[in-house]
């Protein structure tokens, strides 16, 4: 995916990290998530691991689901990664984010998701608001089965838009991730608001 411009800076400084408002689940034992190996993952592989997984009825339907916010299971991800099975209720969302220096990939395992993403790098560090220029969005729906692979930095939110079926999906990330930065969007306006650590979701 090209990226036509790079966005502005406008303003600076970095607010305080928060919890995320989502519960957490147990990972289900007997998960069949494959062990961390000693070298460190590809795209291509965490590709195939979360393809794989969202293809193991026993461990989608392990997922307890919430119709009032996503539940999350924790997952171990091939060569040390990160990986979650998430269920997102009808009408739910991440919101724009980020995953800092991690790359990665998610796989739909039951119902619809809806990428809206930012085809452009952002600064890491020393800034608040940013103008984005034209031509640099991105929209993909991703049914049963289908994913995709993303790189460092990768700008995105996530809605499973809808109105009366669950989603389920599996995330995986490498390197584990070190933070996420959440955003806020007002047309070409992106608004960084928080900065969330490992402690705030784990």
């Amino acid at each position: 995916m090209s990226s036509p411009h790079s966005a502005v800076p406008t303003a600076v400084s970095v607010p305080s990290p928060s919890a995320p408002a989502a519960a957490t689940a147990s990972a289900p034992a007997g998960s069949s998530a494959t062990g961390s190996s000693a070298a460190a993952p590809t795209v291509a592989e965490l590709m195939d691991f979360v393809r794989d997984a969202a293809r193991d009825e026993a461990l989608v339907a392990s997922l307890p689901l919430d119709p009032e916010g996503r539940t999350w299971i924790r997952l171990d991800g091939p060569g040390g990664s990160e990986a979650w099975l998430i269920g997102w209720p009808p009408g739910t969302g991440t919101g724009w984010h980020d995953h800092a220096d991690s790359f990665g990939a998610f796989t739909t395992a039951s119902g619809a998701l809806k990428e809206h993403s930012l085809a452009v790098r952002l600064p890491t560090d020393g800034w608040k608001t940013l103008e984005l220029t034209e031509g640099v969005d991105r929209s993909r729906v991703l049914a049963t089965g289908q994913g995709r692979a993303f790189g460092q930095n990768h700008v995105h939110e996530v809605l499973n838009e809808s109105t009366d079926t669950h989603a389920v999906s599996v995330h995986a990330y490498y390197p584990p991730l070190p933070r996420i930065r959440r955003f806020s969007r007002t047309g070409a306006v992106l608004r960084l608001e928080q900065t969330e650590r490992p402690e705030d979701w784990q």
